[in-house]
């Protein structure tokens, strides 16, 4: 990988697909109307990941981290509960207070902070660590990658971090019709916006390790539902389409479902590195 040059950013899809929710309030309204139907049904992460994360990173308790675009704190929790001091960095108001009610009073090393990848509320060289899971797509890639640089600590890392559906699974075909059906131009846009497709420019220089994992969660009818409204591109419930998305998605889990539930699987991917 050859490091960044301003060209390198020029075809920012990313910048087409954020400006869509410019009318909404922007990145950081993007999630606000959708964080119960968030914290009930979107994963948490392996315990791989995170024995992975401190072989790699060096990490020892107490370590700095910062996890930019938190949201509900999913990766957040496994970050604490492994010793670390972290900092959920969240744009949302609503997001962010769904995470400091489920984490403040359990994590003595939890703090949280309204800021973006691209102005992070955090020191010079203070972090061990940054993470940002399932938040890359929205990232201004040129200026995010300067910031996360003023905040690494000389050796720190950053670790890019998805839960990828698996996408022959039968439920992820028809969760995909859905999507198609019900989700515009706005998950046209994000389709457009291949998210791992500026991680080279990121990095840089750097080439990063990958991690894979298998990974599932099981939902009940009322999870997949909150699943499918969880997205970005979703309409509200109450709107007449998503009146008719939802009676397609209770379609889709009686076919699907056996008496426990409904098996969601994903791949959760790792890609850690210092950009250069």
């Amino acid at each position: 990988m050859s490091t960044p040059t301003p060209s390198t950013f020029a075809a920012d899809t990313g910048a087409q697909l954020r400006s869509l929710y410019e009318p909404q309030g922007g990145t950081g309204q993007i999630f606000s109307s959708k964080v119960s139907d968030y914290a009930a049904s979107r994963p948490d992460y392996p315990a791989a990941l995170f024995e992975a994360l401190r072989v790699a990173c060096h990490l020892k308790p107490g370590a700095m981290v910062a996890d930019v675009g938190a949201g509900t704190g999913l990766l957040t929790q496994g970050l604490l509960a492994q010793g670390y001091t972290v900092t959920a960095v969240e744009p949302s108001d609503s997001m962010r207070a769904a995470a400091d009610h489920t984490l403040a009073a359990r994590f003595a090393g939890y703090r949280s902070a309204s800021g973006t990848a691209e102005h992070l509320p955090l020191p010079d060289a203070s972090a061990d660590l940054i993470t940002a899971a399932q938040a890359f797509h929205w990232f201004d890639i040129a200026a995010a990658r300067a910031e996360f640089l003023r905040v690494l600590k000389p050796q720190g890392q950053v670790a890019l971090i998805w839960n990828d559906r698996v996408l022959t699974d039968p439920l992820h075909v028809a969760l995909d019709v859905i999507f198609a059906q019900y989700g515009g131009a706005k998950r046209g846009a994000l389709l457009a916006h291949e998210e791992r497709g500026q991680v080279p420019a990121f990095f840089g220089s750097c080439t990063p390790q990958e991690l894979t994992w298998p990974h599932e969660h099981r939902l009940n009818e009322e999870g997949l539902l909150s699943l499918v409204f969880s997205r970005s591109y979703m309409p509200v419930r109450d709107s007449e389409p998503g009146r008719q998305a939802s009676q397609v998605v209770r379609d889709v889990y009686h076919r699907l479902a056996h008496k426990d539930g409904l098996d969601v699987r994903y791949t959760t991917v790792a890609i850690v590195g210092r950009p250069q």
